[in-house]
């Protein structure tokens, strides 16, 4: 897989720190925005196997992930500038725009299966009434989408990594640039806080 935008081969590693522990991602980041397509390419060899890592757990086909792969960094290479360090980690950021990439696709393609299977459905005769279970299965997604919406970016951040992207907690440690105790602290806190939102809601 290449970079999305230009052909920066033979170009220079920039945003690498100090320590010389891999590059600077929000610096790269900033560069990026700024049109800097080496900056872009650095940041691209430092992330892409994440990326397509995560895009893979999620879409379980490695076409549809190195699809979602090219998607997410066009995206990034777009909308560089809307990175805000503030909020969380350029990795997370980055994992985040992968999740969300990542999910539309599995969403697309089970919406063209049920449009697939709408001509068998509408043509066979109904054995039971599926509107309560469609109504209940819907208020359930709702209220986890719900409950998502009130944890912290970081507890957020850590549950999407760890129950959407299928990482093990020493995983997200690394993903997110945390101790693993850390990571396993914001994971257990946001577990609790969905299940009381969750329940106040029942």
């Amino acid at each position: 897989m290449d970079p999305v935008p230009g052909d920066p081969a033979g170009a220079p590693s920039t945003g690498a720190p100090a320590g010389g522990h891999g590059p600077d991602l929000g610096a790269l980041l900033r560069q990026s925005a700024r049109g800097d397509s080496a900056a872009f390419a650095t940041l691209y060899d430092a992330t892409a196997a994440r990326v397509h890592g995560l895009a893979l757990r999620v879409v379980r086909d490695r076409a549809q992930a190195e699809e979602v792969t090219q998607e997410v960094f066009l995206e990034v290479w777009r909308q560089a500038s809307r990175y805000d360090a503030a909020r969380g980690s350029a990795l997370a950021w980055l994992m985040t725009i992968t999740h969300r990439k990542a999910v539309d696709r599995v969403r697309s393609a089970e919406a063209a299966s049920r449009r697939d299977a709408t001509w068998e459905q509408r043509n066979q005769g109904v054995e039971h009434d599926t509107t309560a279970e469609a109504a209940h299965a819907s208020l359930e997604a709702h209220r986890v989408r719900a409950a998502l919406g009130q944890l912290t970016d970081v507890q957020r951040e850590a549950i999407e990594l760890a129950y959407f992207g299928g990482y093990t907690h020493t995983e997200v440690a690394t993903l997110l640039d945390l101790p693993v105790g850390t990571a396993k602290t914001r994971i257990r806190d946001g577990l609790i806080r969905l299940r009381d939102t969750i329940g106040v809601g029942r």
